[in-house]
């Protein structure tokens, strides 16, 4: 392993370096294939260390340099491998070739490809340096990069005044949850005297829990902002004004997700303080239902997805909260590949209909799009845990879990959150692909996507069918149970045997499995009803006039970004315009007023230095009667 990992996250650096500084200058198709060939060479060699630490269980940690050599604060830049390092790099390394291989259809024709092909790699660099770091300062500055990929992302169409908008907002919103990161990062430090994890993981049990309720919130700060989590989760949808194949891979499978990652990663502190654990359930159940209601009245196809993904991410942050670390891991296993597959699909949607996005002026395009409509189908049916698909083994695991470890008010609002999930998936559908098209036939013409789209479409839909029941089964007791176990069991971790109520096919799980299955049917029955097969009593416009008042705020996003711009952003603003005016009118005035009083004095001086003798001698002879006259009269 240690002859090739190097070899991961540097290749598509290289991508990065290559197509940035020579792209434009290359045939159109070129930075693509360079950014494909890496990538692709990156998840083979990502297969060897899954392969080698499947067969090895002792995790592998590896210094490559001192990066900061100053006194006691010595940090390296290294990598560490276990269990949970070798399955994100398989996340990261595939998705990310998935969405290479989809963008050189979606970006076909735009004069910055090269930009674009050399962003993607970029990120996938920094994502797989922020899962193989070996330390929480190497983690933060990999933290920050991913950050930096997304802003330059979400703002690829710069000319846009939505887009450029999105990215500043999204850069703006991950810097507070990242400055409660950086402060988690010191106090590690002064805490432990190290930031390197195995010391720091070694030692948590001897500090003192009020310190580390301190650092885990700290730390979880950075998780809100990154993963979306509620109250920093209002940058995630208007970043879909990126590049759909942008919204797939970062803001659907790998970037948000490194939150989880994060609170997983950290697994032996957060052990220790259980005071952030209860935090960490208590909003990631807000966070899933709020996503999951709003989701339920918007009409932009990939804003629907992206509270969807602002949904399930709160999905695996409460299955955090009450331990379930890695049921949490699995759900972002399954969710990474078919949400990717939602996204992708709303792309190929897009592309077949001239960039639309409202799903209000789309319908029937299933007849257009058979490869789109079927695939997409797929996810939806995955997302809404509908059995034998991937989400059904995942999303419903968690909820089991809540119920059997009587967390009962969670299990309960998270059934709700599935149940609107079934519904709002399902209006999707039907409004994008079932009855008669609501636009012009003479001026849209939609078509299927080329085969660079839809290829990948199919891989991620066969991947949403079989991964959940192939690694997941039995419930609780599969083997991706057993092959992450080591990594929350090594320190002690109460949820390493998330299977202590049995796990397999038990009477209790066969009876949750059925309450889970008959709430998605539910909701997906009641989706169909109301916008596939029109029953007059379900009309929706009529539902919407009757609850006002809720259509409105759900609507309106429960009108948080009116609240934030009232209490935040108008008061900054209010704040930086009189602290300018002052430096203009104060500061600047005091200093203009020096510089004019000294130039006013110079030139009333400058005027006595004539050159001439005659006014020389006429100026000595007036001091020297002044003086005389001063002498008589004193």
């Amino acid at each position: 392993m240690e002859t090739y990992l190097w070899l991961i996250p540097t290749l598509p650096l290289v991508a990065f370096l290559a197509n940035f500084t020579l792209g434009s200058r290359l045939p159109h198709r070129v930075p693509a294939l360079v950014g494909i060939a890496s990538v692709l060479v990156s998840l083979l060699l990502s297969l060897l260390v899954f392969n080698e630490v499947r067969t090895h269980a002792e995790p592998y940690n590896q210094d490559l340099y001192t990066w900061i050599p100053s006194g006691s604060f010595q940090v390296s830049i290294g990598f560490y491998v276990d269990q949970l390092t070798s399955l994100m790099l398989l996340i990261v390394t595939s998705v990310s070739l998935l969405v290479h291989i989809y963008s050189t259809g979606y970006m076909h024709g735009d004069p910055g490809t090269y930009r674009f092909f050399a962003y993607l790699p970029l990120f996938t660099f920094s994502m797989l340096m922020l899962v193989l770091a070996n330390n929480f300062l190497e983690l933060y500055v990999f933290w920050e990069a991913v950050g930096l990929c997304s802003y330059l992302l979400v703002g690829f169409w710069y000319y846009k005044r939505s887009a450029s908008d999105a990215a500043m907002k999204a850069f703006i919103v991950n810097r507070v949850g990242d400055f409660g990161f950086g402060l988690g990062v010191i106090l590690l430090f002064t805490t432990f005297g190290t930031l390197a994890y195995v010391p720091v993981f070694e030692r948590a049990p001897d500090v003192a829990e009020a310190m580390l309720f301190l650092i885990t919130l700290l730390l979880f700060t950075g998780s809100m902002g990154k993963s979306a989590q509620w109250p920093l989760h209002t940058w995630l949808p208007d970043a879909m004004e990126g590049p759909t194949p942008v919204s797939a891979l970062i803001h659907a499978a790998t970037m948000v997700t490194a939150g989880v990652y994060l609170v997983a990663r950290a697994n032996p502190l957060y052990n220790e303080a259980a005071g952030t654990l209860t935090v960490i359930a208590v909003i990631g159940l807000v966070t899933a239902l709020l996503g999951a209601t709003i989701a339920l009245v918007q009409n932009d196809i990939k804003r629907v997805m992206a509270y969807s993904t602002i949904s399930q991410l709160g999905y695996m942050f409460f299955a955090l909260g009450i331990g379930a670390y890695i049921s949490a891991i699995f759900h972002l296993f399954t969710h990474a590949f078919f949400k990717a597959l939602l996204f992708l699909g709303a792309g190929s949607v897009m592309h077949g209909v001239g960039g639309e996005t409202d799903m209000r002026k789309m319908g029937g395009l299933r007849r257009y799009m058979p490869q789109t409509f079927i695939t997409l189908v797929i996810g939806s049916a995955a997302l809404a845990g509908v059995p034998p698909l991937a989400g059904f083994w995942s999303k419903d695991e968690i909820l089991g879990l809540a119920f059997v470890g009587h967390h009962y008010l969670i299990y309960a609002l998270g059934t709700l959150a599935s149940f609107f999930t079934a519904f709002y998936i399902t209006r999707l559908v039907a409004l994008t692909f079932l009855g008669t098209p609501r636009f012009d036939t003479r001026k849209m013409h939609p078509h299927e996507s080329p085969l660079s789209m839809t290829g990948p479409l199919w891989v991620l839909a066969a991947l949403s069918v079989v991964t959940g029941a192939l690694v997941g089964i039995p419930p609780e007791d599969g083997w991706i149970h057993h092959f992450l176990e080591p990594v929350f069991a090594a320190h002690g971790g109460e949820a390493a045997g998330e299977a202590a109520h049995g796990g397999g096919f038990t009477p209790e799980t066969v009876v949750l499995m059925l309450v889970a299955t008959g709430v998605s049917l539910l909701g997906i029955l009641l989706g169909l009803a109301v916008y596939a097969w029109r029953v007059p009593a379900l009309d929706p416009s009529r539902w919407a006039t009757r609850l006002s008042g809720v259509y409105k705020m759900l609507y309106n996003k429960y009108y948080f970004d009116e609240l934030y711009d009232a209490l935040l952003v108008r008061p900054s603003r209010a704040l930086g315009n009189m602290l300018w005016r002052f430096d203009a009118q104060v500061v600047d005035g005091i200093v203009n007023g020096t510089a004019r009083t000294t130039a006013g004095t110079g030139g009333g001086l400058r005027r006595l230095q004539s050159g001439f003798v005659g006014n020389y001698a006429l100026s000595i002879g007036v001091g020297v009667v002044a003086l005389i006259a001063y002498l008589f009269f004193s």
